[in-house]
């Protein structure tokens, strides 16, 4: 069974800095493309910055020169690195990644998933 797993989020002031981690555990052949999505109650969830397997990048526009995604292929782990951080970058940050596995008779398969998320606040 493969599970994503999130840390290092926690409450920082406005202008400093946090560094996520989400490890990939389980029966994994190849992890694909992964992303850091951002939940705040009330309002629809939000991808925050994504890369693939190849290390391309992708950013929300608020938090681009802020934040940085980066990625281990061999831990299976990816990063984020959030930098000046904002009251509004408050919100449960969630990782996501689709990969493969392969059955027990030896057939691919193919998923994506979620991880349970990790709060991070940002106080003014």
């Amino acid at each position: 069974q493969v599970q994503l797993v999130e840390s290092g989020g926690g409450l920082v002031q406005s202008g400093g800095s946090l560094r996520l981690s989400c490890v990939a555990s389980g029966n994994i052949v190849r992890m694909n493309d992964m992303g850091w999505y951002r939940q705040v109650p009330g309002k629809q969830r939000e991808q925050v910055a994504s890369i693939t397997r190849g290390g391309s990048t992708n950013y929300l526009d608020s938090v681009k020169g802020r934040f940085t995604v980066s990625r281990d292929n061999v831990k299976n782990t990816m990063y984020l690195q959030m930098n000046r951080l904002r009251p509004e970058d408050t919100g449960v940050y969630l990782c996501n990644g689709d990969g493969m596995s392969m059955t027990p008779t030896g057939e691919p398969e193919v998923w994506r998933i979620w991880g349970q998320g990790t709060q991070v606040t940002v106080s003014s």
